[in-house]
């Protein structure tokens, strides 16, 4: 055969294969408001970059008449290209070839990209639509499910690893995601259940449809399982690049820094807050207030709100934000909101990106209900996630810092490397009001009029405690700052403590509170 019918004969072969599961099957993926699995990666990479490997793979099973199945590509496409003029390596489930299902050579696929991935230090993106493991292929396809979590595991902290969830991902399938950094879902196309509706009727008689029970605005708002909602596809792509233009490739690297740009012109920093401590404000005013261009990348944004959690640039590079938001229950730490913010700090720390916390909290949510829900063991994780972390940490109090969560907020005593606080500062064991009942409980009830001794034990307590001074007289403040020079401070900081180096005991790894 000459090299040209070869040419021809490859490209024959090729067109084959591109056509996945065939018209009608991607008809039907349109119809559903879906992209096919290629045109997702190429919306997602530069354009042109694209590189695609392992396209003529096949499945090997040979039971229930599988040997007379023909699955092109086995139903996933890998590859490599560029995002932002740098390497990526992606995966993405094709629905149209057998749902997506993963059998052993499926997996192999995934695997392969996976290491290439470690290997190279560069992120991975994983694009997952796919019913489920594949029951013709049985143990193999959860062998292949493991095989994946393992490299998962195994590259968490090196790489960025990026889950983008645009179809079902149901059973075993949905670890994989669970384990990775960053997970992108889009309303009525995302799916996330470990059983399905019908088994749940099956097992309790309990009736859900697949959106109830495991739809994007379920785990985006109520189990936090997705960092990231958009409303279609393209807004969920155009989500992943402006992550991506955050973080840096690998954790041997820093993220790239752009040209620093002042903050906009908005209204001056100290008039966001109000006059009256019982009155909320919105915290991402003040970190637009500060960082470059006002620009925010929020995190996790519909989960937990009474935490603010994301990226923004200070002298154009990446910096973490972790802000208490007195809007949403005065911005209390909870269960949610501890394990939101301790896994955020985790990945800061995991790739070298410094952490700014802004505090404003009256300490820990109280109640039954939390404390039944393991607020002792959630609330931990996020004073573990502050005491390990070795990138520059520096802490604003704006506001509150009363009890517990002053502490747990990057105080000194976590080993903040620095700790500003406004002269609005209140930091104490409780608020004045709960503080002058008990200290002052003899006095009040043997007054001649209770309420009135009440109020002025209330009015001693804050001249005493509900400022910053106290705390700055013992050293667990370094500097008592006006609010406008809040920005001023953090980047002197941050020059500073731009070459921090801490040595831990030696250990294998602690135990956190998970």
């Amino acid at each position: 055969m000459s090299l040209k019918r070869n040419i021809l004969d490859l490209r024959k072969r090729k067109s084959e294969v591109l056509k996945g599961g065939g018209e009608k099957a991607i008809e039907k993926q349109v119809a559903m408001g879906k992209l096919t699995a290629r045109e997702r990666i190429l919306y997602i990479l530069d354009e042109g970059s694209f590189h695609e490997y392992d396209l003529f793979v096949e499945h090997a099973a040979r039971d229930f008449d599988m040997e007379n199945k023909k699955l092109h590509g086995d139903g996933v496409i890998i590859g490599t290209g560029t995002m932002h003029g740098s390497p990526i390596c992606i995966f993405a489930q094709d629905f149209t070839v057998a749902g997506g299902s993963l059998g052993l050579m499926h997996a192999r696929k995934i695997t392969k990209i996976m290491d290439h991935a470690l290997k190279m230090r560069v992120p991975l993106i994983g694009i997952n639509d796919s019913g489920g493991a594949r029951i013709q292929e049985g143990v193999d396809s959860l062998a292949g499910y493991g095989e994946i979590f393992f490299r998962n595991t195994l590259a968490s902290g090196v790489i960025p690893q990026i889950s983008v969830i645009l179809g079902p991902c149901a059973g075993g399938a949905v670890y994989s995601p669970a384990l990775t950094d960053f997970v992108f879902v889009v309303n009525n196309i995302s799916k996330m259940f470990i059983t399905g509706p019908s088994v749940i009727k099956t097992v309790l008689g309990e009736e859900i449809s697949m959106e109830e029970l495991g739809g994007a605005k379920v785990h985006a708002e109520i189990t936090g399982n997705a960092h990231f909602y958009a409303e279609s596809e393209l807004e969920c792509f155009d989500q992943i690049k402006k992550l991506m233009s955050y973080i840096p490739w690998n954790n041997k690297q820093k993220a790239d820094k752009v040209e620093p740009k002042l903050p906009k012109k908005k209204k001056k920093i100290e008039n966001i807050v109000p006059g009256d401590p019982k009155m909320p404000y919105d915290i991402r005013d003040i970190i637009q207030a500060i960082t470059d261009h006002s620009e925010f990348f929020e995190i996790m944004e519909l989960f937990a709100p009474n935490i603010v959690i994301g990226f923004g640039r200070l002298n154009g590079e990446t910096v973490g934000f972790v802000a208490n938001q007195p809007k949403v229950l005065a911005g209390v730490l909870d269960c949610d909101s501890s394990d939101k913010a301790a896994r955020f700090i985790r990945y800061c720390n995991a790739f070298d990106i410094p952490i700014v916390t802004l505090e404003d909290l009256p300490g820990y949510l109280p109640g039954v209900d939390q404390e039944h829900a393991g607020v002792i063991r959630h609330g931990a994780k996020i004073l573990y996630a502050y005491s390990e972390a070795t990138v520059p940490k520096i802490t604003v109090i704006i506001r509150k810092a009363y009890g517990g969560g002053y502490i747990a907020m990057n105080s000194r005593h976590l080993r903040a490397d620095f700790v500003f606080a406004w002269p609005t500062a209140e930091i104490a064991v409780m608020g004045p009001e709960g503080a002058a009942n008990i200290v002052f409980r003899k006095e009040i009830s043997e007054a001649e009029d209770p309420e009135a001794m009440r109020q002025i034990k209330i009015e001693e307590y804050k001249t005493k405690f509900a400022n910053p001074y106290v705390a700055a007289a013992r050293g667990y403040i370094d500097e008592v700052i006006e609010p406008e020079d809040t920005r001023k401070m953090l980047l002197h900081a941050l020059q500073i403590s731009a070459n921090k180096s801490v040595m831990g005991p030696g250990k294998k790894h602690g135990i956190p509170p998970f």
